[in-house]
């Protein structure tokens, strides 16, 4: 027998097995009894025209963030993740293996079990790229879960009995809407408009009324700050810095919360018609229990100032945002690490392609 596997064996045990939500916006890394232990964008510094990354790898997460949009021509940074599927397949390499690293405190010679989330509407090439992606940059054994059925489990949802659960993940670049039960998901849904969008309409509001250019961290800035999808029982306002579209100089404007609010407004409503969708096409079983149950709210977008009450007021439908949202699908992820054999069935991996 060759040492390969003796060896892959060893080093296997030796590793620490990861539970990873590698989204658009950020990735979170669990790891058993240490819970999240690793919270960074999903953003890579690289040479221009190269996939060559930066400083051996310190222009990963935090720093390579800090460098969006005010890199000089030599260098690029970069966001390998388009609506939660790989766009660049070096670079999510590169940076699977930074954070692995980076978990098992510098040594490169780990092997760990690693079960990653994936949006539900990704196709099988696209699952493979995921899988390819993470057995490249160091992993063992790779699983794959649909986000939907990791935040069900982070949040404790009853997603193995019989009885339906909703829960809506608006993260950066997709809103995973699903009905969950024994296990599977009854219906689901994957929609390209979540966090980057609502920047995006940020960003076209400031170009459109008041002639300003500014970055993609300064409309994520100004949701964060004075963003809502329901009226705000105090409005608010702030400074925002940029350059003129006309003269092309740096200047400065004052946005409110009640211009903001109605930018947003079209992805809001986009996302509320969805989970209608998802609603209509939920068994009439399903739905008798989501009258006491109702729609449970995770992700970054869940945070965006009276989304929940929104989300009732269109439908009609109790919502609730759950109890830390944003580290939800990781926890979930970590959960499953724990009980991989319960969970095997709503597991993939590359041979079940």
């Amino acid at each position: 027998m060759s040492l390969f596997k003796p060896m892959e064996w060893a080093f296997g045990h030796l590793s620490t097995d990861m539970g990873i939500d590698l989204g658009t916006a950020n990735t979170l890394v669990c790891t058993r009894g240490r819970g999240i232990i690793l919270n960074e964008p999903s953003v890579v510094a690289v040479k221009k025209g190269t996939n060559e990354v930066l400083l051996d790898g310190m222009a990963v997460g935090n720093t390579a963030k800090e460098m969006l949009g005010r890199t000089p021509g030599g260098i690029q940074a970069i966001r390998p993740l388009r609506h939660g599927v790989i766009a660049d397949f070096d670079v999510t390499e590169k940076m699977l293996k930074y954070f692995i690293t980076k978990v098992h405190e510098g040594r490169h010679w780990v092997k760990p079990q690693v079960v990653i989330a994936v949006p539900v509407g990704i196709t099988a090439v696209e699952r493979r790229a995921v899988i390819h992606s993470a057995e490249r940059a160091g992993a063992r054994r790779v699983f794959l879960i649909d986000e939907p059925m990791a935040a069900g489990i982070g949040c404790d949802m009853p997603v193995t009995e019989a009885r339906g659960s909703l829960i809506v993940d608006i993260g950066g670049g997709t809103t995973e809407i699903a009905v969950l039960s024994l296990a599977g998901a009854v219906v689901s849904t994957s929609l390209r408009i979540a966090g980057d969008e609502m920047d995006e309409a940020i960003l076209a509001h400031l170009r459109r009324h008041h002639n300003l250019l500014i970055g993609e961290q300064s409309a994520e800035r100004i949701k964060l700050t004075i963003g809502s999808a329901w009226p705000m029982e105090q409005e608010l306002s702030m400074e925002v810095k940029g350059r003129d579209s006309v003269q092309g100089l740096p200047r400065r404007a004052t946005v409110t919360s009640i211009e903001i609010r109605e930018a947003l407004s079209h992805p809001v409503r986009l996302i509320c018609e969805a989970i209608r969708g998802i609603l209509e096409e939920a068994p009439p079983e399903i739905s008798a229990d989501l009258v006491d149950t109702g729609i449970t709210l995770v992700g970054g977008g869940a945070l965006l100032y009276g989304m929940s009450q929104a989300i009732s007021d269109h439908l009609g439908v109790p919502a609730r945002v759950a109890e830390d949202p944003l580290t939800a699908v990781a926890r979930g992820t970590g959960i499953f690490l724990d009980k991989l054999d319960v969970f095997s069935r709503v597991l993939s991996t590359e041979d079940d392609d």
